[in-house]
């Protein structure tokens, strides 16, 4: 990585993900993943004011952040089951699933 650059990394592997479903990532308004459970992007981002988004299709996430030069930053998407999921999942087959992004 350039010393002029930062690094940004967004990982799926929580154990708390429910391991269903796409997670489309963009950064800046620019897609730059399309991700499923296990997955990790990284990518070579300018050092400076950032907006990371997230979506399941159903529920949208979104996270500004800065980053400095040389900057390693890190974030965790996590697609969970929330109450009820087990009705949902018997009436209509499939799941409600709700959308986090934590940095680390």
């Amino acid at each position: 990585m350039d010393a002029a650059q930062s690094q940004l990394i967004v990982t799926r592997q929580s154990d708390g993900d429910a391991k269903q479903r796409q997670v489309y990532v963009s950064l800046d308004d620019q897609q730059i993943a399309y991700m499923m459970f296990g997955d990790v992007v990284t990518r070579s981002i300018t050092p400076g004011r950032h907006k990371l988004k997230a979506n399941n299709t159903l529920v949208w996430r979104s996270v500004e952040f800065e980053a400095k030069a040389g900057e390693e930053v890190t974030f965790s998407v996590v697609n969970y089951s929330g109450r009820g999921f087990a009705l949902f999942l018997t009436i209509f087959g499939v799941s409600l699933l709700f959308l986090k992004i934590e940095r680390i």
